[in-house]
C-alpha cells in the first residue's frame, strides 16, 4: 500500500496525477511540457524521488472499439522506458475518452479555455488513476488487470 503516480502521455504534454492506494483517491499533479523523451524521463525522475511511488499507471489509448493505433505503440514504448529506468511496476490502464471527459469536467467549472489547456492533461491522468483505483483488483500485485474506460 502506498503512493501511485499516473501518466497521460502525449508527444508534447504529459499529464501527471498522484494518489494513495489506502485512500483510493487520485489528484491532478502537474503537466510536463516536453517533446524530448530524455527530458521527460528526467522530469519524471524528479517526481519519483519526491513522491516515492510504489507503482506507476500509464493511460493506454485505443480506439473506442479497443483496437490499437499509432499512439498506442508510442505509449507502450513510454511505459517500457519507465519500467527500464525506474524498476517499478508499470500498469497500462485503458484511457479511452479520458481527455474528452476531462475537458467536459473542466468546462463545468467555468474555467477559461486558456486555463483549461494548462490542466486538462493532469485531469485526464487523474481520471485514469481514479478509474484504476475504483476497479476491483489486488493493490499488492504488480500485475493488475487494466480497468476499461470504454463506454458500456
Amino acid at each position: 500500500m502506498g503512493t501511485v503516480l499516473a501518466f497521460d502521455f502525449g508527444e508534447k504534454r504529459t499529464g501527471v496525477a498522484v494518489g494513495e492506494t489506502v485512500l483510493r483517491q487520485a489528484h491532478p499533479l502537474t503537466v510536463l511540457k516536453m517533446n524530448d523523451n530524455a527530458a521527460l524521463l528526467k522530469a519524471i525522475s524528479r517526481l519519483i524521488v519526491e513522491w516515492q511511488p510504489e507503482r506507476l499507471v500509464v493511460g493506454l489509448p485505443t480506439h473506442t472499439d479497443g483496437t490499437e493505433h499509432d499512439m498506442t505503440l508510442k505509449v507502450r514504448a513510454f511505459a517500457g522506458s519507465l519500467r527500464e529506468r525506474f524498476a517499478l511496476p508499470v500498469i497500462e490502464a485503458d484511457e479511452v475518452l479520458t481527455s474528452l471527459d476531462a475537458i467536459s469536467r473542466l468546462r463545468e467549472t467555468k474555467r477559461s479555455v486558456k486555463r483549461m489547456k494548462t490542466v486538462v492533461d493532469a485531469v485526464a491522468a487523474q481520471l485514469i488513476l481514479q478509474t484504476w483505483f475504483d476497479f476491483p483488483h489486488d493493490f499488492n500485485s504488480a500485475h493488475d488487470q487494466s480497468p476499461s474506460l470504454s463506454p458500456a
